[in-house]
């Protein structure tokens, strides 16, 4: 049975197309036509013909799985996929551009909340200088409608300073460094909302930092692996790391991390994570923001998530839980997920940013009878 206030697709629509409107506002449109079109080089790749030589190991076929260009995804596509595959994870999770009107009715009544990860969502993979700058003006303007948040897995120094924008709220590592504009935002519940810092593993900081310096020792000596610290976790990315070389690099993380009991290690997309064991995620400072909001256990508030990655699903779990919200996976294939609704790449992110601003300010220019 499905919660009354979780924003679920409606099948018959998912195939609909949006009328062209002209937007109030000018940026760089996306590289592709927002809608459903099926395209193959998008679709996700199982394991069949052209997969190659496997290497044994969880831990290096996760790595693959987690590479959206391998060359076997392309060796498959030669071969031929099924494209009702895609046809038919798109009818459970539409383009959110496409139900544009479905989502913001949803939110008739109640205040919209927005959530954003960063890396994949607001910015590619592939930096983009002018994309990103077109990005922040639409974040900027998001912000002066709705409170807004970005939710990342690095640093939120870092964030802060590839974001630059002083009136969003910022979760760094994850969700366990959170801290709040100095200013607050005019459309929060909460008196207290302004300034919030909130760091539930500053214990572990030693820890990560001694864990830092063992894997920049450790893996300096395989070409394209970076380490960064983010704070309250170690990334370590293998992006520019050679195929032959993900195995190596893989025990070498777990060698380090056997001496550290109370870290886990987790794999994001072309990343190792090393982490503390608390039970803390993307879900619980969505939960905490919201709380710091004003909005814990209200119903009149509606909180939009939208990310790419696989820790952005425990988000979007929350959201199902909670009966309230509307979580939107960014992805050009499919996958698994508790979102309930697409966006393909970060360009149809800010598209979609710029419609939420748009309706916002038609509905408050609109006469009330």
């Amino acid at each position: 049975m499905t919660k009354q206030g979780v924003v679920v697709p409606v099948p018959e629509a998912a195939v609909a197309v949006p009328p062209n409107s002209a937007p109030l506002f000018q940026y760089l449109p996306p590289q592709a036509a927002p809608g459903v079109a099926v395209r193959k080089k998008y679709l996700q790749m199982g394991s069949g013909a052209g997969a190659g030589g496997r290497i044994a190991g969880g831990w290096v076929e996760s790595m693959r799985a987690s590479s959206p260009t391998h060359a076997r995804a392309a060796a498959a596509l030669a071969a031929g996929v099924d494209e009702e595959r895609y046809a038919a994870w798109m009818v459970k999770h539409p383009s959110a551009l496409a139900m544009f009107d479905q989502v913001v009715a949803a939110s008739k009544g109640k205040q919209i909340v927005v959530f954003l990860d960063y890396d994949g969502t607001l910015s590619p993979h592939r930096r983009r200088p002018r994309r990103r700058l077109h990005m922040r003006r639409a974040v900027r303007s998001v912000a002066k409608h709705f409170p807004t948040a970005i939710v990342s897995g690095r640093c939120r120094d870092k964030v802060f300073e590839l974001v630059k924008l002083a009136e969003l709220y910022y979760a760094g590592s994850h969700g366990m460094d959170i801290k709040g504009p100095a200013k607050g935002s005019r459309h929060t519940k909460a008196a207290k909302a302004k300034g919030v810092l909130f760091q539930p593993a500053s214990q572990f900081l030693p820890m990560i930092e001694q864990v830092h310096d063992s894997l920049v020792e450790k893996t300096k000596c395989i070409p394209g692996a970076k380490v960064e610290n983010n704070k309250f976790c170690v990334s370590v990315h293998f992006r520019c790391v050679d195929e032959k070389s993900w195995s190596t690099l893989a025990d070498m993380v777990k060698s380090v991390l056997k001496d550290y009991p109370k870290l886990k290690l987790r794999q994001g997309r072309m990343v190792f994570e090393v982490l503390p064991t608390i039970k803390w995620d993307k879900g619980k400072a969505l939960e905490f923001l919201l709380q710091s909001l004003g909005f814990a256990d209200c119903t009149d508030v509606l909180p939009v998530y939208i990310g790419d990655d696989r820790t952005d699903e425990d988000a979007f779990k929350v959201l199902r839980k909670r009966g309230q919200g509307v979580g939107i996976l960014v992805s050009k294939h499919p996958k698994d997920t508790s979102a309930s609704y697409s966006l393909q790449e970060p360009a149809e992110v800010m598209e979609f940013l710029l419609r939420l601003v748009e309706w916002e300010r038609l509905s408050k220019a609109r006469p009330k009878w």
